[in-house]
């Protein structure tokens, strides 16, 4: 679609937050019209007295651009239904921000005063929350508190001066909107670099959604889900964190969801140095290798990529790295026809009929979503039986996979608990052509086929690698004018 939300995708989609844009949190000058927004203030990279402070990636998720209103920073924030391209082939029904879900991403200095104007394009009445954020109340966007909800097809403008510093976020204070998309990251950048200073900068946001085969919508009123994303991605789909040996990273994570994510880097150690309220005094700093991140929070790990290779992010929830594939695809089965991927009840043992001996209650993985997905038992991806070859029906998602022969002995089906990745079993899900970028470049052939779900890489690399990938992600980067027009930007203020 050649819109105007493709073309916020594709022009800050990647480019942005890369380039060392000098003198980047500085007011730029108001053009006299008021319409056009700045390109360079897309990046935001500027020295301080002490210091750098770095602009923070989003990977997969764009940046918020904004004008200068006076003394005011103004953004554009429009409440829309979108589609997201979480896993190749995979195209869901969210709603979001400005056509993204996750919303972009919002970097500000300490001391500025903000405007923020919200758009309504829901079917539905929304407001918007300020996490965290110690504002007016009437600007808190706490619908029946603080204001009323913004209707279908209003505005509300939003407007206050940021005294803090962090990782921050916003979000629909609408509770199941929460759960169908509607959150971008807030980033307060603090009027002093923090010390020790951040070479590269990365922000995570975490979600989930419980999605049938076949069905394109989120039920936001499930328990259990079986997409896991980051900044709405799901592995192999999310871009490896690029950095140089020996820079030192801050990894900002951010989850509004329905779970708590143990994240867990592979290679080195990290420090917490900061949460949802700002950043901590460094005599709380202990070494750790996962941070528990829970619901409504965010935590900042930082770490000297001292250790080169590429080595997995990933939330260590073991479900929560395989995206509960039974339900993404096709229920599970081997030995005998058994299926894997009964409604949740069953696989928690809460029986419908008959004894809890008896053949038909027998083992289930209990991966369902609800009494629908037992539709799905007439589809199988391994071998009914010892002797049988791989069985597969062709499914459309699984178009453009390397389709290669698991790795199982003989004797696979007579061991008890076989097979526990039954459908993650290397080779066979690889695809590594499907999500080819350049932060994907010299990784390990087949290595697409072992991430799924919370996962991604950062990735460590020597001096003359980091040089090729940048160099490869220039290449993408669309050559457009340095100034375009707002559409739906004209207002008026009180």
């Amino acid at each position: 679609m050649n819109n105007r939300r493709d073309f916020f995708r594709n022009t800050f989609g990647l480019g942005a937050g890369l380039a060392a844009a000098s003198r980047l949190f500085a007011a730029p000058q108001a053009n006299g019209t008021g319409m056009d927004i700045d390109m360079k203030h897309m990046s935001h990279v500027t020295e301080r007295d002490s210091g750098w402070i770095v602009s923070v990636e989003t990977p997969d998720v764009s940046q918020l651009p904004w004008r200068m209103d006076g003394n005011v920073k103004e953004f554009h924030l429009i409440a829309e239904p979108v589609k997201r391209e979480i896993f190749p082939g995979r195209v869901i029904d969210l709603w979001g921000y400005n056509g993204s879900a996750p919303g972009p991403t919002i970097q500000v200095n300490q001391g500025d005063r903000v405007r923020i104007i919200v758009d309504n394009h829901l079917p539905e009445a929304t407001s918007m929350h300020w996490h965290g954020f110690e504002v007016p109340n009437e600007m808190d966007g706490a619908p029946g508190s603080s204001q009323d909800p913004i209707p279908p097809g209003g505005r509300f403008v939003y407007e206050f001066t940021l005294h803090q510093e962090g990782t921050y976020f916003y979000h629909s204070h609408m509770a199941m909107q929460e759960m169908v998309g509607m959150i971008g990251a807030f980033i307060m950048h603090p009027k002093e670099p923090y010390k020790p200073r951040a070479d590269k900068d990365f922000a995570i946001i975490m979600q989930e959604y419980a999605i049938l085969p076949n069905i394109k919508v989120p039920n936001s009123m499930n328990m259990e889900f079986n997409w896991l994303t980051f900044n709405g991605k799901a592995g192999p789909a999310t871009t490896p964190l690029i950095v140089r040996h020996g820079e030192r990273v801050r990894i900002r994570l951010i989850n509004l969801g329905m779970d708590h994510h143990p994240i867990h880097l592979h290679g080195h150690q990290f420090v917490v140095t900061g949460t949802e309220g700002g950043r901590q005094p460094q005599s709380t700093w202990g070494p750790g290798n996962t941070v528990l991140v829970g619901v409504a929070q965010s935590r900042d790990v930082e770490f000297v990529a001292s250790n080169p290779g590429d080595w997995m992010l990933h939330c260590h929830l073991p479900h929560h790295m395989m995206n509960q594939m039974s339900s993404m695809v096709g229920p599970m089965s081997r030995r005998n026809g058994m299926p894997a991927g009964l409604d949740m009840e069953r696989g928690m043992g809460m029986l419908r009929q008959g004894s809890a001996t008896s053949e038909e209650n027998g083992p289930s993985l209990g991966r369902g979503l609800g009494v629908g997905s037992t539709a799905e038992q007439s589809i199988s991806n391994s071998p009914l039986k010892a002797e049988s070859s791989m069985q597969h029906q062709e499914m459309p998602d699984m178009q453009g996979m390397q389709m290669g022969k698991p790795e199982v002995s003989k004797d696979a089906n007579s061991v008890p608990g076989f097979p526990q990745d039954a459908f993650m079993e290397g080779p066979m899900m690889a695809m590594d052509q499907r999500v080819d970028k350049p932060e994907n470049f010299g990784l390990r052939p087949g290595w697409s086929g072992f991430m799924a779900g919370m996962m991604t890489l950062v990735r460590v690399l020597p001096p003359d690698k980091y040089d090729q990938i940048m160099e490869l992600r220039k290449k993408q980067e669309p050559n457009k004018p340095m100034k375009m027009d707002m559409p739906g930007m004209e207002h008026k203020h009180e």
